[in-house]
C-alpha cells in the first residue's frame, strides 16, 4: 500500500494537471489538492514555472526534493539548479563513419539520467541503415542485434533531441512548460508540464517522450546527482527529453555528456560552438558536415559528419 505522501502526490497530480490543461485549453476550473494533503503538495501546487522563481523559492523547491528523493531512494540526492555558463553555447557532433551501432551510448544515457527501466525509456536509439540507400530514413531499422555489429553493407545513426535553435517544441506548449536555455539546451520544467503531448506532435525527430505509468527506476540505480531541469526522477504524465546531461556539463570542470563518455570509438564530439578552439568548432569547419531535416529551419546543434 503507498504511504500518505505517495498517495498525496497522486491525488495532486491527478487534480493540477486537469486544472491546467483546462486553464490552457480555456476550460474548467481550477482543482485543488485533497484537504488533508501535506504541505509539499501545496508548495508544488502553487508554484511558478520554475524559470519565474527568486531564488530564495528555488532553494525551498530543491531542499522539498532533496528530501523527497532522498527518502524514496534511501540515498542523499542532490537536486542542482546550475544555470548556463557565459559564453558558452553547447554543439553536438556524431561521426557517422566511425560509430559501430554498439548502443552503449544508450545504456551510458540510461544510467546516467535515471531513466525508467520498466517501461523503458530511451533518449537516444540509434538507427541502421544500408550503405546503398545512404540516409534513407523511412528504409532504417531501430531494432536489430547489436551482438552482431559492426555488419557489412550497413551503417548506424544515433537520432536524439537536436537541442534546435529553433525549436517548434517550444512554441506549441500552451502552460510553457518547456523553453531554451541561453545555452542553447531545451529544457522541461516536470512540475509545470501538464502531458498534453503538445511537443511531441511538433518535434520532427521523435526525441520527446512521454511517461504513460509512474516510471521504474530501482534504488540501486537511481543516480543521486541531478538536476531540476535535467535528470531527477520524473513523475508520471509528464514529457522528458536529453538534455545534453546538463548536470554534467554546466559543472566548472565541464565534463562530457555521459554518451560521449561511454562510447569506445570516439564517434561524438561535444563543445562550446562559441570557442574556436573547441574541438566542436573544429568538426564544423573541417569536416563534411550536415544536419538532419535541414528544409524545416529547425537550425538543430546536433551535426553529422564524416571524417573519412
Amino acid at each position: 500500500m503507498p504511504d500518505m505522501e505517495e498517495r498525496d502526490e497522486h491525488v495532486f497530480r491527478l487534480t493540477r494537471r486537469k486544472a491546467l490543461k483546462g486553464l490552457a485549453l480555456g476550460i474548467g476550473t481550477m482543482a485543488l489538492p485533497a484537504k488533508n494533503a501535506s504541505a509539499s503538495v501545496w508548495e508544488s501546487f502553487f508554484q511558478k514555472n520554475f524559470r519565474e522563481l527568486s531564488k530564495s523559492e528555488r532553494r525551498v523547491i530543491l531542499a522539498r526534493l532533496e528530501k523527497e528523493y532522498s527518502d524514496r531512494y534511501k540515498k542523499p540526492v542532490r537536486v542542482k539548479d546550475t544555470s548556463s555558463i557565459e559564453g558558452v553555447l553547447f554543439g553536438y557532433g556524431l561521426d557517422l563513419s566511425r560509430c559501430v551501432g554498439c548502443r552503449r551510448c544508450v545504456y551510458g544515457c540510461v544510467t546516467e539520467n535515471n531513466q525508467s527501466r520498466d517501461p523503458q525509456i530511451h533518449w537516444i536509439k540509434v538507427l541502421r541503415l544500408e550503405k546503398e540507400r545512404g540516409v534513407d530514413l523511412e528504409h532504417s531499422e531501430q531494432y536489430y542485434n547489436p551482438a552482431t555489429v559492426p555488419e557489412e553493407g550497413h551503417f548506424y545513426m544515433p537520432v536524439q533531441c537536436q537541442q534546435c535553435e529553433n525549436p517548434p517544441c517550444t512554441k506549441v506548449c500552451p502552460v510553457q512548460a518547456t523553453w531554451k536555455e541561453i545555452d542553447g539546451i531545451v529544457v522541461v520544467d516536470y512540475n509545470w508540464c501538464i502531458g498534453c503531448r503538445y511537443c511531441m506532435a511538433a518535434c520532427p525527430y521523435g526525441a520527446r517522450h512521454f511517461n504513460w505509468k509512474k516510471p521504474g527506476l530501482p534504488a540501486g540505480d537511481m543516480n543521486p546527482e541531478t538536476h531540476y531541469l535535467g535528470n531527477r526522477p520524473r513523475p508520471v504524465g509528464v514529457v522528458e527529453k536529453c538534455i545534453f546531461c546538463m548536470q554534467r556539463t554546466r559543472e566548472p570542470n565541464g565534463e562530457y555528456p555521459a554518451c560521449v563518455e561511454v562510447c569506445p570509438v570516439g564517434a561524438r564530439k561535444f563543445g562550446n560552438l562559441l570557442d574556436p578552439t573547441s574541438e566542436i568548432r573544429n568538426v564544423i569547419e573541417n569536416k563534411r558536415v550536415f544536419i538532419l531535416k535541414e528544409d524545416l529551419n529547425t537550425q538543430p546543434k546536433f551535426y553529422y559528419f564524416y571524417s573519412v
